[in-house]
């Protein structure tokens, strides 16, 4: 008997052999599809959770423009001074009663009248 010969003995023993082989195969492509599986199903997973979000996003109403930013309160101590005044106010102020603006050489009435001064305190022009 040759190496590559097998007795009538040794061939169950082989067969059972193989069968174990092919069965450990078998159960190692298991695995391998049981993986492949689980790595299929993360993408379906995840498209789903983006068809849901586009959904949700497309119900959403539309958010009109943006808010314009909040004015600058001024930060000088006088401005909140003026600022508080207002605020406490419980009626309107009138700026005539509340400032005095002097008048410059430009914005000074001008009078018809010959006399070294207007009616309004002011020195007629030309005085």
């Amino acid at each position: 008997m040759t190496g590559g010969e097998l007795t009538l003995g040794a061939v169950p023993a082989r067969l059972e052999e193989r069968e174990s082989d092919i069965t450990a195969q078998a159960e190692t492509m298991r695995e391998q599809v049981g993986q492949l599986t689980a790595q299929l199903d993360e993408p379906g997973r995840a498209a789903e959770e983006v068809r849901i979000t586009r959904k949700t996003l497309l119900g959403l109403p539309d958010p009109g423009p943006p808010a314009p930013p909040a004015p600058r309160l001024p930060d000088h101590p006088a401005d909140q001074q003026i600022m508080a005044v207002f605020t406490a106010a419980d009626h309107p102020l009138r700026a005539p009663g509340r400032c005095a603006r002097p008048w410059t050489w430009r914005s000074r009435p001008t009078t018809s009248t010959t006399s070294a001064s207007s009616s309004s305190g002011w020195p007629a022009a030309g005085s």
